[in-house]
């Protein structure tokens, strides 16, 4: 009865077309007339495959782990780490860092258990660290979802060196844990998307609503997964189903303005909100594609779109799904006056999926090639050890840098920074209050230093600064006043803000300034030599 033609009684309308559907999205790979798809997904990979995934993760553990307290935080790792000793009772560090800023809470709650038990910083890399490694382990098992265990093995092995996603892994920033979400949430999309049953799309929902509570500015994603959806018609979504996936979305992501409400702090939420909105823009138009692109990785991009039209005969709503998780972000942050170094750090997963499937698949797609005289094995290595090759190199100088005057704000930690904080706080009086260039510094000084800081380029006008920091409207009467007693001037804010750094020195010119303590570096000068130079610099003022 099982092989009774379409037309006899059988299965109720609707049912046959649904069946095939199904069968075509989990089809073998290698099937012209059907989508590829791993055939192992649904059962443990085989001996090699789990042997080289442990392989890839080892490898992703390494290069985040290597060398990760060479550096002291830089400002945002200050900020974050400040929260989350906040959160834990750290007495010391509640004044300086208030609990509710500008995002949600969930990973600086999870970093204040270790602050609880004492740790400090490094445990806390240490984390942000496990859990990009976690990311690679998910990126594996999208690609293997999606395209099979070859393309999966080769996407996790990108994103375990990829230097984009190593270099924010390697810090306290809340994109590591968002990008470990969203990519668990593109992760279950596609099961629902394979299977068409429903628990996998409200599981997706939930996860989404925990991706809002790493970083609000995830919220984009679901943009990307309704761009997906309105796409490819061959992938049904049913109403109810949605309504019901975005209701679970909205439960699990209201738990922080729930809290922030039953804290009483709404107010400062405000503040953030129409700072956010109406701040100047930080980076040109050309940011994003002169320097995402060179730590995703050149090779690795050129593979994910050489792949798109080498294979474009296998063209499913897999590579919808992907795509519109890459473009939907990249052209709001494109658009978005406010461009970060790490925002676009969730697209890199899907980026390298891309980029494993052709990896995986381009023997059969192109066979007149030398590949037909290779066995499939190394046909699909050797590219793959190649790019993962050129990412490597990339990643092993961003891990080992040499210090310079210029630092991106978000790819790493500031050279000094801790030393000068715990300099501060061993030598500099009880209650003595600093003023600094920029808040970047003010925020690392106060996080090792344990005093309060007043950066003069804060703007006195509240849309124009982030709520959290406070102005110095009149240094001069603050420090004949005797409130300010100490300025500090550091060469990565003179470097962006020339303009405040000869202000800080004209204040400590006009003041008696005495230099009583300074931190070189061995830095690369404008004409590419390398010579010892002042790093961070602190004055004590008499008015």
């Amino acid at each position: 009865m099982g092989d009774a033609p379409a037309a006899a009684p059988g299965p109720p309308p609707g049912a046959a077309a649904r069946t095939r559907r199904v069968r075509s999205a989990l089809a073998p790979v290698g099937s012209r007339s059907a989508r590829p798809r791993a055939p192992d997904e649904h059962g443990e990979p085989s001996p090699g495959v789990g042997a080289a995934l442990v392989a890839i993760l080892v490898l992703a553990a390494a290069v985040r782990l290597w060398r990760l307290g060479a550096l002291g935080a830089n400002s945002d790792e200050a900020v974050y780490a400040g929260q989350a000793a906040s959160i834990a009772g750290v007495h010391a560090l509640e004044p300086l860092f208030p609990v509710f800023r500008a995002h949600p809470l969930l990973f600086q709650t999870l970093l204040s258990f270790p602050y609880r038990l004492g740790d400090g910083l490094e445990t806390a890399r240490t984390i942000a660290a496990a859990l990009g490694v976690a990311t690679v382990y998910v990126t594996f098992r999208l690609g293997r979802l999606l395209y099979g265990s070859a393309a999966g093995l080769a996407a996790a092995l990108f994103m375990a060196v990829m230097p984009y996603h190593v270099v924010v892994t390697r810090q306290v920033l809340l994109d590591g844990p968002m990008t470990l979400c969203a990519t668990a949430t593109l992760y279950l999309v596609a099961r629902f998307a394979a299977t068409a049953r429903r628990e996998w799309l409200y599981a997706a929902g939930a996860m989404m609503g925990l991706t809002v509570l790493c970083k609000e500015t995830s919220i984009l994603l679901v943009g990307a997964a309704y761009v997906f959806f309105a796409l490819a018609p061959e992938v049904r979504l049913p109403l109810r189903g949605a309504v019901i996936a975005g209701a679970i979305l909205a439960a699990v992501a209201a738990q922080f303005p729930l809290v922030v409400r039953l804290a009483g702090a709404s107010r400062s939420g405000g503040h953030y909100l129409a700072w956010q909105l109406f701040r100047r823009p930080n980076h040109g138009w050309g940011f994003y594609p002169s320097v995402v692109p060179r730590d995703i990785g050149p090779l690795l991009i050129a593979g994910a779109v050489v792949g798109l039209w080498l294979l474009r005969a296998e063209r499913s709503w897999r590579e919808t799904l992907l795509v519109s998780w890459i473009v939907v972000p990249v052209a709001f942050f494109e658009l978005w006056p406010v461009k970060g170094y790490q925002y676009l750090l969730p697209v890199a997963p899907a980026v390298a999926v891309l980029a494993g499937r052709v990896v995986a698949r381009w023997p059969a797609a192109l066979p007149r090639l030398a590949a037909r005289r290779l066995p499939r094995r190394p046909a699909i290595a050797i590219p793959a050890v190649l790019v993962a090759g050129s990412l490597l190199a990339g990643t092993w100088q961003r891990v080992s840098p040499s210090p310079s005057a210029s630092l991106l704000a978000g790819s790493g930690g500031v050279p000094a920074g801790r030393e000068a904080g715990t300099w501060i706080a061993r030598h500099v009086p009880e209650g003595a209050e600093l003023m600094t260039i920029g808040p970047s510094m003010a925020n690392i000084l106060a996080f090792y230093g344990g005093h309060r800081s007043y950066a003069l380029s804060v703007s006195p006008n509240p849309l124009d600064r982030n709520p959290s920091y406070t102005p110095l409207p009149n240094p001069d009467f603050a420090v004949r006043q005797g409130e300010v007693q100490y300025a500090v001037w550091d060469a990565f804010s003179a470097s962006r803000s020339p303009y405040f750094a000869r202000r800080l020195i004209r204040y400590v010119e006009r003041y008696r300034g005495r230099l009583v303590h300074q931190e070189t570096l061995v830095m690369r000068t404008a004409d590419g030599r390398s010579a010892r130079r002042a790093a961070i610099a602190i004055y004590v003022m008499r008015p």
